[in-house]
């Protein structure tokens, strides 16, 4: 069975902690599956792979290509691109995933021009035969498209696969690491860690409670956190609250912002805009609360409450915390 070259995306574990595998990479490796063996190709600093190797093959990866270099840990987007491309020419994989996150599509991109290849942009799924199913014009209409020329390259939109454990050996494989000088254009002199709360990742979360123009502030925002908290949920925002300055744009949820699919995903105060709808519409389920009866988001709904959010959400709240004991 030919490999699928899995490229994992992972966060830098803080004061030497291991890194944090992130849950695309579980996606892309369950996907792969039904297109040969998943192989985890894992790029970094020198010592991150043997930390997370388990982890991976907990998924599928039968091998962990291990790509740590300072070089590669050292610079942007470049080496890695190389480092990947000489990885094809020497295992000749049946396909390539990546995240659909920004470095993941500039990999990808990189990887498309050096091979003279073919990109399949935003997959939500994977046919054996390398055909794509993607999602376009803000989640209308969903389309078919194949690689004309090459292998299939595709960076897969996150939240668009429930990963799936398939114990695997995850042999780790080290890959020798040479980057050329034009790859070394741009070195990174620091690192700032982003300051996490005590809530989960947006797109990582299996519950995530939004709050849209209705919420009417940046003050009443605090009863959606309120909300979160208590079901130990994300907290994210339409964009017509972030733009108008109720919350930051980090946790703006749609189109232009972040895509979701949690367990659960509740909405204050949404319209329901397709601009909102394209990044949450594949939640399992799915709660709106909103004084407009004829609100679009009813029509996207498995749950309606049509009140007016700032009596229903604390009731709400009082009653999770009443059964949460």
């Amino acid at each position: 069975m030919a490999e699928v070259l899995v490229v994992v995306e992972a966060a830098p574990g803080s004061a030497g902690a291991a890194p944090a595998v992130k849950k695309v990479t579980f996606e892309m490796l369950t996907l792969a599956r039904g297109l040969g063996e998943p192989s985890a190709v894992v790029l970094g600093a020198p010592g991150g792979a043997a930390a997370i190797a388990d982890k991976l093959g907990e998924y599928g990866a039968a091998k962990v290509y291990v790509a740590e270099s300072d070089d590669v840990d050292g610079y942007l987007v470049a080496p890695k691109a190389e480092v990947v491309a000489g990885l094809i020419g020497q295992v000749s994989p049946a396909a390539v995933l990546l995240a659909g996150t920004q470095e993941g599509k500039e990999i990808a991109g990189r990887v498309a021009v050096k091979l003279d290849n073919g990109v399949l942009a935003d997959v939500s799924a994977l046919a054996a035969d390398g055909a794509a199913t993607q999602v376009v014009f803000a989640g209308s209409t969903v389309v078919t498209s194949k690689v004309s020329k090459g292998i299939p390259l595709a960076t897969v939109k996150p939240n668009s696969v429930t990963p799936q454990p398939a114990p695997a050996a995850a042999e780790q494989v080290a890959v020798d690491v040479a980057v050329s000088d034009v790859a070394k254009k741009v070195r990174v002199l620091e690192r700032v860690a982003e300051q996490k709360g005590s809530r989960p990742e947006l797109t990582e979360a299996s519950i995530v409670v939004s709050g849209g123009r209705g919420v009417g502030s940046a003050e009443n925002f605090k009863l959606i956190e309120e909300l979160a908290d208590t079901l130990g949920a994300a907290v994210g925002a339409s964009r017509a609250a972030t733009d108008s300055g109720f919350y930051p744009h980090a946790f703006q949820v749609g189109q232009t912002g972040k895509s979701v699919s949690p367990q659960l995903y509740i909405a204050c105060g949404i319209s329901g805009a397709i601009q909102h709808r394209a990044g949450m519409q594949t939640s399992k389920t799915i709660v709106a609360i909103n004084k407009d009866d004829e609100a679009p988001i009813f029509e996207l709904a498995d749950y309606g409450v049509v009140g007016d959010l700032f009596k229903v959400v604390p009731q709400a709240a009082e009653e999770i915390r009443k059964r949460n004991g």
